[in-house]
Formats: C-alpha cells, sequence, structure tokens
C-alpha cells in the first residue's frame, strides 16, 4: 500500500448501510483518494473508479472473482465489469445513499491489495 492512509482504510471493516451513513462531499472524497492508487471519481463524483489491464481472462475472471469473495465478506458489493476479455474495471458507491462513504474508500483500499496477474 502507499502509505499510511490507505493501510488505516485497508484495516477498517465496512459497516452495514441502508441509508445511515454519511454521505462524504468532494473534498472529503478527493482527500481518500489521494491515498489510493489509480482510483478516480465518476458519475459526477459519486462513485470511485479504477480500470486493470490483466494478462488474459482467466487473470481477469481470477480477480473479479477474489473481489466478489471480498465484497461478500465485507457487506459492500461494486460494480463489476469487464470487456475485451481482459479490462476490468470496478465501481464503487454507497447505494443507499446515492454517493461515497466510507465504505468504498474502505473496500478500494482492500481491493488494492488483492492479488492480480496484471498485463505489464
Amino acid at each position: 500500500m502507499p502509505n499510511e492512509v490507505a493501510q488505516s482504510l485497508a484495516a477498517k471493516k465496512c459497516r452495514p448501510c441502508e441509508g445511515g451513513l454519511p454521505k462524504y462531499d468532494s473534498q472529503q472524497s478527493q482527500a481518500q483518494l489521494a491515498a489510493l492508487d489509480g482510483w478516480r471519481l465518476s458519475h459526477g463524483g459519486d462513485r470511485i473508479r479504477k480500470d486493470w489491464k490483466m494478462q488474459d481472462f482467466a487473470a481477469a475472471m481470477e480477480f473479479l472473482s477474489r473481489v466478489a469473495e471480498l465484497a461478500e465478506a465485507e457487506g459492500h458489493h461494486p460494480d463489476l465489469h469487464l470487456e475485451g476479455y481482459r479490462n476490468v474495471w470496478i465501481e464503487l458507491t454507497t447505494h443507499a445513499i446515492g454517493g461515497l462513504s466510507e465504505n468504498d474508500f474502505i473496500l478500494a483500499a482492500k481491493i488494492d491489495r488483492l492479488p492480480a496477474r496484471v498485463k505489464n
């Protein structure tokens, strides 16, 4: 992980959300993004996104499977995308609040710790 903030995020557990979590404003989101490698705002600031180019289709599916297992364990589910057999992108948002919460950045930090066979 690139820094202590990202490590701190990865050490946390996502909190259950049925609309009770505070929605991050733009400044809060930008501050959290600064700690994460390769994630960026999308959908007008209501989501964060990261893209990967995997070695091949099998590597992409392996990675997405790991992300799915992690998401289930955290109780926070991202939008997973695979296009062109090895191009993966993930978007995170807290659907119940219509924007970003700490959960999104926690899960992003944890996703960054997963093994991924990316194309160099």
